[in-house]
């Protein structure tokens, strides 16, 4: 079957990049490379190194592409594809926009008229949530957590009672922390799976618990690659908690970095009741 030419209606593209193997490089994406005139990427040596083991050989003029100045050169890359220029975006591995720059870029263009295109490539999350072995009927791309011990506690309750799979990306080197505080929010038997190093060589599920995935991972010398987290949604009809597990989980708050008061501000906002009668009651525990 044969396929139009990648810019054959339009001037702007956004493709997607392999987030690993080369391999799953598109002939569609090997031909946005080898006939565009403007490549906007992440970091141009690695775009050049991309082309390189794709066979291509670019002509374009790379610019530097990037959350630092992506505000800056979205409207010059708009004026060039308005101009006639050949434009494509690409990320540095997966799909422009996830997580990735991209947002601001297809965003200005629908709203100025400027028509565009996207090329589809690998995405670390789907992959993640397909070989999760959890539902995928219904799901939420949280991307990455709140970095504050505060905030992350108040996002991952506020994400505590949806129904549907939650995918989350995290760095190795804040994992462990992370899904100790999933284990306290969501519980630690909520089914769970964490990928690994996807499409590489050392590609990784771990499959279980919360729980069981924590465990796994503290049990290693040192995590390693880039991370998903994929989360089952909360079962219906859940139980409400006793002001005993009210308690507990502002422990393990105060355990994790959040002030006393603060976090007894976040357990009564969570679950009602008065902030002054838990924090009182941490007190007495602490006294006894």
């Amino acid at each position: 079957m044969d396929y139009p030419p990648v810019f054959e209606e339009v001037n702007l593209v956004l493709a997607g990049t392999p987030i690993g193997n080369v391999g799953d490089g598109s002939p569609r994406l090997r031909e946005a490379l080898r006939t565009a005139e403007v490549v906007a990427c992440e970091d141009t040596r690695r775009t050049r190194d991309l082309a390189r083991r794709l066979g291509v050989e670019m002509s374009a003029r790379l610019l530097a592409y990037h959350e630092h100045n992506e505000a800056a050169m979205t409207p010059e890359l708009l004026s060039l594809a308005r101009d006639g220029k050949r434009v494509l975006q690409v990320s540095d591995a997966g799909m422009p926009g996830i997580s990735d720059p991209g947002f601001r870029l297809s965003q200005a263009a629908a709203q100025t008229g400027i028509p565009f295109t996207v090329l589809p490539g690998p995405s670390a999350p789907l992959l993640a949530l397909v070989g999760s072995g959890l539902p995928t009927d219904s799901f939420t791309f949280v991307g990455f957590l709140p970095r504050k011990p505060a905030a992350l506690y108040q996002t991952l309750q506020s994400l505590s009672a949806r129904s549907e799979s939650l995918i989350f990306l995290e760095s190795p080197r804040r994992t462990i922390e992370t899904l100790d505080a999933m284990v306290q929010v969501f519980g630690p038997a909520r089914p769970a799976a964490l990928a690994r190093e996807l499409t590489k060589t050392h590609e990784e599920f771990i499959r279980g618990t919360l729980e069981s995935v924590h465990t796994e991972l503290c049990s290693r010398p040192e995590v390693l690659g880039e991370i998903v987290i994929v989360v089952q949604g909360a079962p219906a009809g859940g139980q409400a908690e006793s002001p005993t597990q009210h308690l507990e989980k502002m422990e393990q708050l105060v355990h994790n970095g959040v002030k006393a008061k603060a976090a007894a501000k976040l357990i009564a906002t969570w679950f009602g009741g008065s902030a002054n009668e838990l924090f009182s009651s941490y007190l007495e525990g602490k006294s006894d």
